[in-house]
């Protein structure tokens, strides 16, 4: 069976520019959390968000471009230009049909969506952007990488909510495996932190509220004082390869993709099915084609959104799937530094189990300060640990009813 393996990362995260940058803030246990400066917030019940600093488009893309982009898609391309770079990848027309995109997003140009409507109505159609479509679809990020780069493999988005990083993973793993691609470029993005957004999830009863006044301490998964999430935004693309072309021109492997496993709760558009039904199977079916046992994953990046629901499910799912090992093993949810990204959450909380097993080191869960009874897993609290980590899992569940599992283990030739 064909092996893939991750051999480059690249992140914009409101942690970091970078991927060096965003792994140094996970392992300080720093948070990403301010006030909303992208928008007059005011109105709004929640105020705080986890914004990507001092991005700067110019050094990759001209002033056109730049106008004619999305921000999601200005974020989809900094980290697949990092993440190309960092594995030494050079796209050639010797190879370039066999180099794919798939880069997800599950709410795509929705602040281009907003600035067009309101032009519309204060304006007329005839003011409307000619560019509006191609900035709104959630499949650009993948088309503007691929054109960018001149591949020429297949190039598309995976939209399934909050699984469109992961699943875009998942999928680019599958192209390699049956011979449609050697490389793929694959992960999520997102850039959500829009008045359209925060009106609809704050409508939803999705949003902390409670800690305004404090945002660094407003995302604290499986804490008994959780209220609901962070929104956060920005990328995270990994080059995937089949290893033996990965070998033959010397990359450096970071981890092997061990497992992947989708399924759907059929149950429910927002909340999970009853005891995470549909993320012990997604879990199981990801260690069985890993083929691990539990109590062989030494780490776990929960999805640990801070909403009272997830949390509580997420946790009993991982006691069915792993039964007393589950009290064994680390797990901890990043989300309480870098916030929820949404769609691209997935793809950065893959990355962060990959880079996990290459660094021997677990990111913490922070502001995990009052224990939830529901909640009673070793969710590493406060500070990180040091390995080793031999393979780790990553969760990801979404809206509609998904549910992602991703397994990374250390690459043994």
């Amino acid at each position: 069976m064909t092996r893939v393996v991750v051999t480059g990362v690249g992140m914009v995260t409101p942690l970091g520019l970078d991927t060096q940058s965003t792994w140094e803030a996970l392992l300080a246990g720093r948070s990403g959390a301010d006030r909303v400066s992208l928008f007059d917030v005011e109105p709004f019940p929640t105020t705080i968000a986890c914004e990507v600093k001092g991005f700067d488009p110019s050094g990759f893309m001209n002033p056109k471009e730049i106008r004619q982009s999305d921000r999601y898609i200005r974020f989809a391309m900094s980290a697949a230009l990092e993440a190309v770079e960092k594995s030494g990848l050079e796209v050639t027309p010797a190879n370039r049909d066999n180099v794919a995109t798939i880069i997800g997003s599950g709410y795509g140009g929705i602040g281009t969506i907003q600035d067009a409507v309101e032009t519309l109505g204060a304006r007329g159609p005839g003011r409307v952007s000619p560019f509006l479509m191609p900035m709104m679809v959630t499949e650009m990020g993948a088309s503007k990488v691929s054109i960018a780069l001149g591949a020429r493999g297949p190039a598309y988005s995976v939209t399934s909510s909050c699984c469109s990083g992961s699943d875009s993973i998942g999928a680019a793993a599958d192209l390699i495996r049956r011979g449609d691609a050697a490389v793929a470029l694959a992960g999520g993005a997102e850039a959500t932190i829009t008045p359209i957004a925060f009106a609809g999830f704050s409508q939803a009863g999705a949003l902390s509220t409670k800690r305004n006044d404090d945002p660094a301490r407003a995302s604290r998964p499986f804490d008994a004082d959780r209220d609901g999430f962070v929104m956060g935004e920005g990328a995270c693309v990994l080059v995937l390869e089949d290893l033996d072309h990965a070998q033959a021109r010397g990359a450096t492997v970071i981890a092997e993709l061990a497992g992947y496993a989708s399924t759907a709760d059929a149950y429910h558009i927002t909340h999970p099915a009853e005891n995470g039904e549909g993320a012990v199977r997604a879990m199981r079916r990801a260690l069985d084609k890993a083929g691990l046992s539990p109590g062989e994953i030494d780490y776990i990046n929960a999805h640990g959104t801070s909403t009272p629901i997830n949390d509580r499910e997420e946790t009993r799912a991982i006691k069915t799937v792993f039964g007393e090992a589950a009290y064994a093993v680390p797990v901890s949810s990043t989300k309480s530094m870098h916030g929820h990204l949404l769609g691209a959450g997935g793809a950065l909380e893959a990355a962060i189990c990959a880079l996990a097993v290459a660094d021997n080191h677990i990111p913490p869960t922070i502001n995990l300060e009052n224990a939830d009874p529901d909640c009673d897993l070793d969710y590493t609290p406060g500070q990180a640990r040091s390995g080793p980590v031999m393979s780790a899992l990553s969760n990801t569940f979404g809206f509609g009813g998904h549910n992602t599992s991703i397994i990374f283990r250390a690459f043994e030739d």
